[in-house]
């Protein structure tokens, strides 16, 4: 198995885990046989270890609710809205001014 996550979520190393995340939903593959939804509900680390916990899977017959994973280990969480609403805005916001400053010189063309 090979989880590349979804169309709204974001890859992040482990290491980059933070108070920020706590409390959203994060997916990752701890290992080849695995993919792990949840909630994050506490974060521990060391220099080279994270050590994550979930809210609401543990006392399952076969579901973990603490995970230890390399600092480096791939882990997907929620795309950031208002940033990516922000750079796509800004992005909109330079076409239509290349959009305008391209009409206005084929518009005094067009007059002649």
């Amino acid at each position: 198995m090979d989880y590349t996550g979804s169309q709204s979520e974001k890859v992040i190393e482990a290491g980059e885990l933070g108070r920020s995340h706590i409390g959203q939903t994060i997916s990752f593959q701890p290992n080849e046989f695995t993919v792990v939804f949840g909630k994050l509900a506490g974060i521990a680390r060391t220099e080279a270890m994270v050590y994550v916990s979930l809210a609401g899977v543990g006392n399952g017959t076969h579901m973990k609710d603490e995970y230890d994973l390399s600092a480096t280990h791939e882990v997907y969480v929620p795309v950031d809205v208002i940033t990516n609403a922000e750079s796509t805005i800004k992005d909109l916001f330079g076409k239509v001014q290349e959009n305008l400053r391209g009409a206005g010189h084929k518009g005094g063309e067009d007059r002649l």
